[in-house]
């Protein structure tokens, strides 16, 4: 049953419109959770995955090295698809509901330094129209705030 709820979700999605790329990563999350569950777990049936399964297989993903980011974004699967599944009524709650996620790392924002500023500036010369555009362009931005990457 669970493997015939995943490709009637499946249905539901390309119905809706997901793009290919979206379906292609939604497949391959699914076919994680449902080999886990079945290979590690010996679940089969929808009804009968519980919390401490996707707990097990949220640990599962953890300790094979994938970000935590990337673990929000498969959780964030799970739970639409089981959300799906109330939503159909082939379930009654979601199991996910009492799984915790991992805490993100905050990001923190690298800014550019006065060096890497001036060093963007005096990277154009004063002799071209694009040139003196540019320069006046990247002094502006640093003047306004202009930042680096996130890191």
């Amino acid at each position: 049953m669970f493997n015939d709820a995943l490709k009637e979700y499946e249905y539901h999605c390309l119905a809706r419109g997901y793009t290919k790329k979206t379906m292609i990563n939604k497949r391959q999350e699914y076919k994680h959770l449902y080999n886990f569950l079945a290979e590690k777990r010996g679940v089969k049936e929808l009804e009968s995955i519980t919390f401490h399964d996707l707990r097990a297989y949220i640990r599962f993903r953890q300790q094979s090295g994938i970000e935590p980011s990337s673990i929000h974004s498969m959780a964030k699967q799970a739970i639409a698809f089981f959300n799906w599944c109330i939503k159909e009524e082939y379930l009654i709650t979601n199991p996910m509901d009492k799984v915790a996620l991992p805490k993100l790392p905050k990001k923190t924002f690298i800014g550019f330094t006065l060096k890497e500023v001036l060093s963007m500036i005096q990277a154009f010369n004063d002799k071209e129209y694009l040139e003196v555009r540019n320069k006046a362009i990247i002094a502006m931005m640093a003047d306004c705030g202009l930042r680096g990457a996130w890191r």
